[in-house]
């Protein structure tokens, strides 16, 4: 049984004990849920200790590392800037979407009641960003241990991607012992993921007790209501990945369908990007006529740096959690998380999503001063739109791949000689 089941598994045990208690509610089983609920707690709070130290290493080995690649060639520095174009649209695109989209098809207030008061968040004051001009210039930290003590994510965002830019600057001998030490930390707090991950489903257990007993099966109507909406934006990322590749990518739409289908039938039964790398490489030579020499330099690094669905649905989480808290986000908040929302999709990109979703989604959180205390009952369910997440990456893979296939200084992907890009 996979991490994932297992996880769900306790949710959902969570929610109905917690409101089978509601029916039998007294004194013992009050007790029962204080003595329990604790336990979640403790979990949450494991969780959140490894997010700074592992946004900051892998920021900075991944800066560094996406510096030098860039270095290495033309085709190579083109993926990237593309890779960063694609991101950030795909953010954007979640800043506008998702709010339309709970304007027009909200969460019942029953709902988001319930979730709150299960989540223990009822009453809670949430945190606002200081005006334009304050919040402008805190960007760029005084003090980035101070920035790291107080959780302030994105000036230490930033100071995490100009050391990683510095970095790649240095000699040799330098980088690579700078880079092994963030390197080593980052693959140490791994491990630490992994032994917490163990105890994840008896921590989200104890944490939808609490939501079950105090919001009973209304909390569970907000859950498939997030649940809904997410896997629709995945779709919806992965459906305009077909006229991007036939628009700038001059690949007939039929064609590319096919040589889609099988990486996508491959993606959803495995959630596992780099797992469906050989049947891209195949579909790009055989289906779609790629060079060569463009698909084994851009689908590698794709998988390794690029997944278009994270900033669209990361962002679109915290933007699920202050609507069901009634938060107004003004533009300063969202400018933020779209910038933490790309940055950090960037950075840890390949990692299983039940690693990541905190380390890409409480940063984004602390950004834009939204709640974090909904989040561990949204990773319960987070296998589930981890499937379209990895359909829809590896079909942006490819897209991206006939791209930059098109502009390459080779023939293009329907054989014939391509336009020679000028510089």
């Amino acid at each position: 049984m996979t991490l994932g089941t297992r996880i769900v598994i306790g949710m959902v045990a969570g929610l109905a004990v917690g409101g089978l208690f509601t029916f039998i509610d007294g004194p013992v089983t009050t007790r029962i849920v204080s003595v329990i609920e604790p336990v979640g707690t403790l979990w949450l709070n494991a969780l959140r200790m490894t997010v700074v130290p592992l946004v900051i290493s892998l920021l900075i080995t991944g800066m560094a590392s996406a510096s030098q690649t860039a270095s290495t060639g033309r085709l190579a520095a083109r993926a990237l800037l593309l890779f960063v174009v694609l991101l950030t649209a795909a953010a954007v695109a979640g800043a506008l979407l998702t709010p339309a989209a709970l304007a027009v098809w909200p969460v019942h207030p029953d709902s988001a009641t319930a979730l709150r008061a299960g989540a223990g968040m009822a009453d809670a004051t949430v945190p606002q960003l200081p005006p334009w001009r304050e919040w402008i210039t805190a960007v760029i930290p005084v003090n980035p241990f101070a920035a790291a003590a107080d959780a302030d994510m994105l000036p230490l965002v930033i100071f995490a991607l100009l050391f990683g830019l510095a970095a790649s600057r240095i000699q040799a001998a330098q980088r690579e012992r700078l880079l092994g030490f963030f390197q080593a930390v980052a693959d140490a707090v791994f491990v630490l993921v992994r032994w917490i991950l163990i105890a994840a489903p008896a921590g989200v257990f104890a944490l939808a007790l609490g939501v079950g007993f105090r919001g009973g099966i209304e909390a569970a109507g907000a859950l498939v209501h997030y649940l809904v909406l997410m896997c629709a934006l995945c779709i919806v990322i992965t459906l305009a990945m077909y006229p991007l590749a036939t628009l700038a990518g001059g690949m007939p739409l039929r064609r590319f369908v096919r040589a889609a289908a099988p990486a996508q039938a491959l993606a959803f039964s495995t959630q596992s990007s780099l797992a469906c790398l050989p049947v891209m490489l195949e579909s790009a030579r055989s289906q779609l006529g790629l060079p060569a020499r463009v698909s084994s330099v851009v689908l590698p690094l794709a998988v390794s740096l690029f997944r278009i669905t994270s900033p669209i649905v990361n962002l679109s989480i915290v933007l699920f959690v202050a609507h069901v808290h009634g938060i107004d986000l003004d533009p300063a908040q969202l400018v933020a998380g779209v910038a933490v929302a790309v940055v950090t999709s960037f950075a840890v990109v390949g990692l299983p999503s039940q690693i990541t979703f905190f380390t890409t989604t409480v940063p984004i959180s602390l950004a834009m001063g939204v709640p974090t205390d909904i989040l561990p009952l949204l990773l319960a369910i987070e296998v589930i739109p981890d499937l379209f997440r990895t359909v829809g990456n590896v079909t942006a893979d490819l897209t991206a791949s006939v791209i930059l296939a098109r502009r390459a200084e080779l023939p293009d992907a329907a054989g014939e000689p391509a336009r020679s890009e000028p510089g």
